[in-house]
């Protein structure tokens, strides 16, 4: 069975894929271990650069330090008793030179049976080439770990984007920009987690499977315990563990939380995705308005040490303040209804039906549920600029507080960039009754066919029962915040293996 399993696979192998085979086997009959072990670099080509780019020819020539650098072949210039060997070390490149003359027989050996793609490593001392460039001039030469399967083309790489996607591996290999990329993600991530350190923030981890979906209304990935024998729910978010924190005494938490929401794909989403959460007692939505202002602003102001990014031929501002408006009179704005229009049916289905809504599927919806779907259709793809919108019926809201003032909205805002959501927040619902209807509501919505809305968690019911302060909490999808600083226009191209379908090796 086993041997059934090598041989499908390797009856695929390529020429090109033989010829390698051939010459790591000679390594081999030779006792050179083609996969090598206990090599360790020295120095990187930032550090190289950074110390030797402003030298001369001349005052090169007189260094004698001994670098080791190491990593992999991009391109191979070879003169027969010499070479020069462009090599990558994931942060940059740096040229080896070899010579026949300055190599034992062994090491020149192993240099002649290097392909494009082999990991190398190489001892020497630091020069100009004749067309000036630095170089590595090798005293010493091992090929570390043989490629077997040919990169792509040098100079073009990867072209299919479902392929760049799948192979991320061999995108990252040959594309340098998608390197920065995932490098800017994790810049960002390392930023976020600070800015919370510094502020008093407890870092902690909640479960990932659920006993009861809740947290966000989002239709869930379905497992089972077998040890337990039960139905267990991939999180579709933290935020009902993250809130009984606030009741047993964290007064301030954050997780920076993989969620699951099975959904549609699409360039802004991904089932699997992350986000950041965050709670803090005795705080208002205002206080975290300006929190997220001043998050935003001085991770742009990191990144690029300025206040604005481009995203495609915008320029996107984040300078503080941002602008405030609520989801009425942007509805307003977006589509000339007047106020009393927003607060009837008629006008707005007329509107969503012009939009390709069906009737059959409008009808019932209260204004409110219209008015969400009007701001959604006519006003999210606007709102260019950093904008909180504010004032969300309470309908939909199940989780957050409602307005002293006025009980059909919440205290609560979402961050709009580009047309996007970027981050969500309200003052929490701590008075148990209240949630409980909440619950009640979604449970029955569910019941009718409604494969987003949430169960009843009576024990985060139990938990506000014990008492609740008052606070905000927020979420921030990181992934668009990626797309959004970096200047990607897929959401694929800001997570390092994005979910795709079942690649199939052979016909079943």
């Amino acid at each position: 069975m086993r041997e059934k399993f090598v041989k499908q696979w390797t009856d695929t192998y390529s020429e090109q894929i033989s010829a390698r085979l051939d010459k790591r086997a000679k390594m081999q009959e030779t006792g050179a271990n083609p996969y090598k072990t206990n090599l360790r670099p020295n120095v990187t080509s930032i550090e190289l650069r950074k110390n030797h780019d402003h030298q001369t020819k001349e005052e090169l020539s007189g260094l004698t330090t001994d670098y080791v650098y190491a990593g992999r072949a991009m391109l191979v210039r070879d003169f027969g008793k010499a070479a020069f060997i462009d090599c990558d070390d994931g942060l940059g490149r740096m040229q080896i030179y070899v010579s026949k003359n300055d190599l034992s027989e062994s090491d020149f050996g192993e240099y002649k049976l290097v392909d494009y793609g082999d990991f190398i490593w190489a001892r020497g001392f630091i020069f100009r080439t004749g067309k000036g460039e630095l170089a590595i001039h090798a005293k010493e030469f091992k090929l570390v770990t043989k490629s077997i399967r040919p990169l792509p083309e040098k100079f073009h790489g990867l072209t299919d984007p479902e392929l760049c996607y799948r192979m991320r591996y061999v995108d990252m290999t040959m594309n340098a920009d998608s390197r920065k990329t995932l490098r800017a993600r994790s810049e960002i991530v390392r930023y976020i987690r600070d800015f919370f350190y510094d502020r008093g923030y407890l870092e902690v981890e909640t479960p990932m499977m659920h006993s009861v979906a809740g947290g966000a209304t989002a239709k869930p990935f379905l497992t089972h315990h077998n040890a337990l024998d039960m139905e267990l729910f991939m999180r579709i978010a933290p935020e009902l563990h993250l809130k009984r924190l606030l009741v047993g005494g964290f007064p301030k938490v954050f997780e920076m939380n993989r969620c699951f929401r099975n959904e549609g794909l699409s360039i802004k989403h991904n089932p699997e995705f992350t986000s950041i959460e965050f709670y803090e007692a005795w705080a208002t939505y205002e206080d975290h308005m300006r929190l997220t202002e001043d998050l935003l602003n001085g991770l742009v102001r990191h990144l690029y040490g300025k206040e604005t990014v481009t995203f495609g031929e915008r320029e996107i501002s984040f300078a503080k303040p941002f602008k405030r408006l609520s989801m009425r009179q942007a509805v307003m704005s977006a589509t000339g209804l007047s106020e009393s229009d927003t607060k009837t049916t008629a006008p707005m289905i007329k509107l969503l039906r012009g939009k390709g809504h069906a009737e059959k599927d409008l009808a019932g919806l209260s204004a409110n549920k219209l008015m969400v779907l009007c701001f959604e259709e006519f006003a999210e793809g606007g709102l260019i600029q950093p904008t909180f919108i504010t004032e969300f019926p309470t309908e939909v809201s199940p989780l957050a507080r409602r307005n002293d003032a006025n009980p059909d909205v919440v205290d609560r805002f979402e961050l709009m960039i580009n047309g996007w959501e970027i981050a969500n927040a309200f003052n929490e619902l701590n008075n148990p009754s209240d949630q409980l209807e909440r619950f009640a509501e979604q449970a029955e919505a569910k019941a009718g066919g409604d494969e987003e809305a949430c169960d009843v968690d009576y024990d985060y019911v139990r938990a506000l029962e014990y008492g609740m302060p008052p606070a905000a909490g927020q979420g921030i999808g990181i992934d668009r915040l990626c797309m959004l600083l970096t200047n990607s226009p897929s959401i694929r191209d800001v997570i390092l293996f994005p979910q795709l379908k079942k690649e199939m090796f052979f016909e079943e």
